[in-house]
């Protein structure tokens, strides 16, 4: 699978997604640019259009009209009605088509009725019946039309399009690669020529174009973009290498083990697209009030219709009835509702380093009972510091150990050697020059400082030559999370140091905050279970809340799991082997320090890349959704008292609701809806 098969691929999902989300209410039904252009030019039609209009006449302003004025409102408005409708009706055939109607098809009945009455009530006043007083609805078509593109608007400029993780994913492979034939010759050929079986030249600092095994070279590899652990991994002969990985400093030669579909990232980007396809579908609050509207609407005008009609025998009087009750079914206000909330929401959430990508995660948020967290650089900094360094030895002091350390080091982009050249930095020792450093693949360095010779070396090296050392002092590090290391001289231990990934200071307050909303932490990582468990009790996470040494089709499944167990998960994490649990989950929160991978397939970026800053998000999501439901009632709630009005319950004593005045409280109920929404805030 070549760059452009992948991207190929992804746009045919993306195309997928569009069709399948095209009836729910929010932006992802068109591109925002469009639907920008298509507010303007409607609002600018929209004008003459309610300047024109008999309503003017009945709110006691000034109107105006001039030979053939009516025809120009005419033509305008079904101007107005194909073209800044046209989303509105596209969308609500889909959820008819899917026996699902919701806000598209609430919207499309109000602007359908508006403008198909109006055009009766025109050619009734103008071919049938001239001296007749049907009035049109064209000032309501115009509005409403206008109202709901702003209100689509509003909401697409305030959370982020959706990212293309799979287009980022493909990135991370070459797009060529140099195959080695069997004579010895190299030829350099696109990537999806490559084949199983095939060995290509890999050479220091290029990207890994395939899986497969080492035939020959030695290297470190990082392979944090591919599985989001940031240790370097010594590879040599016979070790496999993962497609997407980038080589260190050596040079390699690579047999093909998998491609295209075969390959591991090629698997992950097919897990993030299996998971963003089969994402909850879960209503939103504004399609679920929308969708019974429809409904009650619908249900009350035609019986109003049918009795009206049978009562008095006034075809017209009926039929004003009956759309008076389908047009103000649905109120301006509720398109404006949830976009201006989502617009607070989400202005709040990016002065305090939230960014929201999917409004759903606003509204499933208040339903949380999971939070699955990545280790390394969530919970985790994700890069190696210095916890302890001594000396075993008189010749040398602590100090001398961390020198010559440093010395080995210095000329390494390893994580373990940035960490101990950061130490000596901030220690402020004097690094010696180190000469003839050779790596020693498995093992560490070796070299010569002040004409001595000196190694760096694991514990197994240790272990392996009968060397001893101190395990007591070992043992004690290495149970806080440590990876220890140590300093020969002559093939005698002199002295360690001891490095962690240190943990974040605001993670114990996220745990801690969770814990208090009744929500269960769960680590997930790709880390050694010694290591996991070190973390998690520091943190306070049971030891049955912690999955270690997964894949990302094992934290992905894990997601999974919980899901079936009816629980409302959220998974957190920054790596690429993240990506697949981040599309799965009920909500998505990527680290903003991760991967352009990670946060293209979560709903909700920390920017800050502070952990803590996921108990801002739960209080702004639940502040943002008693907000909807407010507006919700504010902006439909007055349907209670109006449709009944509408439908003439109170006609035996006199009181008919008018248009007119339906239009009123549809005013007022969108300026209540505006000013409730801005008084959305969190605790600073």
């Amino acid at each position: 699978m070549n760059n452009m098969d992948m991207h190929h691929d992804h746009h045919e999902m993306k195309d997928m997604q569009m069709d399948n989300t095209m009836m729910q209410h929010g932006g992802q039904m068109m591109h925002m640019g469009n639907l920008k252009l298509k507010f303007w030019i409607s609002l600018v039609a929209s004008i003459p259009v309610i300047i024109l209009s008999p309503m003017l006449k009945v709110a006691w302003l000034p109107t105006f009209s001039f030979p053939g004025s009516e025809w120009v409102a005419l033509i305008l408005a079904s101007f107005l009605y194909f073209y800044g409708g046209a989303p509105f009706i596209t969308g609500a055939v889909a959820e008819i088509k899917a026996k699902k109607p919701e806000m598209m098809t609430l919207i499309a009945i109000g602007i359908s009725v508006s403008y198909f009455y109006s055009i009766y009530s025109f050619v009734m006043n103008h071919f049938i019946a001239p001296n007749g007083n049907v009035m049109d609805f064209f000032w309501e078509l115009a509005t409403l039309i206008d109202i709901m593109l702003l209100g689509h608007w509003i909401e697409m400029n305030a959370v982020m399009a959706a990212g293309n993780a799979l287009q980022k994913m493909a990135a991370l492979l070459p797009g060529e690669a140099t195959v080695i034939d069997t004579d010895g010759t190299q030829r350099t050929v696109p990537l999806k020529a490559v084949k199983v079986n095939d060995v290509v030249l890999v050479k220091a600092g290029a990207k890994i174009p395939a899986d497969g095994v080492i035939t020959a070279g030695n290297t470190s590899v990082n392979e944090s973009l591919v599985t989001g652990e940031a240790r370097a991994i010594t590879k040599t002969v016979k070790d496999k290498v993962i497609g997407g990985s980038t080589n260190g400093a050596g040079t390699l030669q690579v047999k093909v083990t998998g491609t295209g579909d075969s390959g591991y990232l090629a698997q992950v980007m097919q897990l993030v697209s299996d998971a963003q396809r089969e994402q909850s579908s879960a209503e939103g609050i504004a399609d679920k009030v929308a969708g019974w509207l429809v409904y009650i609407a619908v249900s009350v005008a035609l019986i109003t219709f049918i009795v009206w009609w049978a009562l008095t025998g006034e075809f017209n009087f009926a039929l004003e009835r009956m759309v008076t009750i389908l047009v103000i079914a649905c109120p301006h206000a509720l398109g404006l509702a949830i976009p201006l909330v989502v617009a607070r929401s989400t202005s709040i959430g990016a002065k305090n380093g939230l960014l929201t990508r999917k409004r759903q995660a606003l509204e499933d948020a208040d339903h949380l009972d999971m939070v699955l967290m990545d280790k390394t650089g969530t919970l985790t900094a994700g890069n190696f510091a210095v916890a302890a360094f001594d000396s075993w030895d008189d010749s040398f002091s602590s100090r001398d150990v961390l020198a010559n350390f440093a010395a080995l080091e210095q000329n390494s982009s390893h994580p373990l050697s940035v960490g101990i050249l950061n130490a000596a930095k901030h220690e402020n020792v004097d690094v010696p020059k180190a000469n003839d450093v050779i790596n020693i693949a498995g093992t560490g360095l070796s070299g010569s400082v002040g004409g001595r010779a000196l190694m760096i070396a694991n514990e197994r090296y240790l272990i392996d030559q009968g060397i001893s050392y101190d395990h007591d002092v070992v043992h004690e590090w290495a149970t806080k999370g440590n990876t220890v290391s140590f300093l020969l001289a002559d093939q005698q231990a002199v002295g360690f140091v001891a490095q962690g990934d240190q943990i974040k200071p605001e993670s114990k307050k996220l745990i801690d905050g969770l814990k208090a909303r009744h929500i269960t932490p769960v680590m997930l990582t790709g880390d050694n279970k010694q290591v996991a468990l070190v973390v998690a009790k520091q943190l306070g996470i049971s030891e049955v809340d912690v999955h270690a040494e997964l894949k990302p089709a094992d934290k992905e499944g894990i997601v999974r799991q919980y899901q079936a167990g009816k629980h409302t998960v959220a998974m957190v994490g920054d790596g690429v082997n993240d990506a697949p649990s981040l599309a799965r989950a009920d909500i998505g929160i990527a680290i903003g320090a991760g991967t352009d991978v990670a946060l293209d397939s979560a709903d909700i970026v920390l920017v800050r890349s502070e952990p803590s800053d996921i108990l801002n998000f739960l209080e702004l999501a639940h502040n943002t959704s008693r907000k909807m439901v407010q507006n919700l009632w504010f902006g439909a709630g007055y349907n209670i008292f109006a449709i009944p009005l509408a439908s003439g319950i109170l006609a035996p004593v006199g009181f008919v609701l008018s248009p007119a005045l339906g239009a009123v409280l549809m005013g007022l109920s969108t300026i209540v809806v505006a000013i409730n929404a801005q008084t959305l805030h969190i605790r600073k």
